[in-house]
């Protein structure tokens, strides 16, 4: 091989393995950032238990705000169908933030309580974003809804 092409030949390999290297460090920070978002029965089966933030969401459920009388602490409970999770969060919530309203929290699970760093309100009646409406979709598949009780009823 005369050195003309040597010379080409790793000018080429060099620039295939940077290219290599920068795509593998945008994969790796990527995962990093992604929160995946879990109903409060798929948390309790240990299906977010690989990760360390992830987004919980479900309904808050009616009766269970608790706020401290000295400090922004709050602790509320969302549920879904089949499944209940306590929360706890510092700071200052959303203004649609209330009873049987659905909720995105963003945070960690602390042994059997979820760590909320952010909490998200739904904006309108008929919102729900696609991501909870599937999650909630799957955890209700096999179930039928008793509209005059409000309960579920396995089918």
């Amino acid at each position: 091989m005369n050195p003309t092409r040597k010379r080409r030949l790793i000018i080429v390999l060099l620039v295939v393995a940077a290219a290599v290297v920068a795509v593998g460090l945008t994969v790796f920070a990527l995962q990093q950032n992604m929160n995946y978002l879990f109903t409060p029965s798929q948390v309790q089966t240990g299906e977010a238990r690989s990760y360390k933030t992830f987004r919980l969401g479900g309904m808050v459920k009616a009766g269970s705000i608790q706020r401290s009388s000295d400090s922004l602490k709050v602790t509320f409970t969302v549920v879904d169908a089949s499944g209940s999770m306590p929360v706890e969060y510092t700071g200052i919530l959303p203004d649609l933030f209330r009873d049987n309203q659905s909720v995105i929290a963003t945070g960690h699970m602390d042994n059997a309580r979820f760590i909320a760093t952010e909490v998200l309100a739904k904006h309108d009646e008929t919102y729900m974003p696609k991501e909870l409406k599937d999650a909630m979709a799957k955890a209700h598949e096999g179930k039928q809804v008793n509209e005059a009780a409000g309960q579920d009823k396995p089918q």
